[in-house]
């Protein structure tokens, strides 16, 4: 799906479900991680991430178009736009929009890119950033650190 077609659900779900029409532009964002979309308070515009389309097909996306529809259409009307507002669950409701976006697996991805050992207990530590070596000890033995593996994530 481009975002061509994306722009076009978006204009139609509005004006079947809403009664108004979306004015403003729908765009895929695959830099979204762990969020199926969100609305731009600023621009008003709403970025989809592609993945759940991917993952679990049209019926998933258009939850998430609506959802993200009842930010836009409140936020406009200067209603209670947010999660937590009465408004907000009370259209989506009604809209049969989804709360949650499915699960998609980015959060339990842990990029392990450092690998430590201490010289006097042999415990092994994974993590993200690379540490000094010369300020922190082992937690278990007060031991030193040495660095066995370094890989580069793309």
């Amino acid at each position: 799906m481009t975002n061509e077609e994306l722009q076009q659900l978006v204009e139609q779900l509005s004006d079947r479900f809403f009664g108004k029409p979306f004015l403003h532009r729908a765009l895929f964002n695959s830099r979204l991680q762990t969020t199926g979309g969100r609305y731009l308070l600023g621009s008003h515009n709403i970025e989809i991430n592609p993945r759940p389309l991917e993952l679990y097909g049209m019926e998933e996306l258009i939850g998430i178009v609506k959802h993200e529809l009842c930010h836009y259409h409140l936020h406009l009307s200067r209603a209670g736009y947010r999660h937590k507002d009465a408004d907000f669950k009370k259209l989506l409701q009604q809209v049969g929009g989804h709360r949650y976006c499915k699960d998609m697996g980015a959060r339990r991805t842990v990029k392990v890119r450092y690998e430590y050992i201490c010289t006097a207990c042999g415990q092994k530590f994974e993590r993200k950033r690379k540490l000094n070596t010369r300020k922190y000890c082992c937690g278990v033995c007060r031991g030193s650190f040495k660095l066995i593996s370094q890989r580069r994530l793309s």
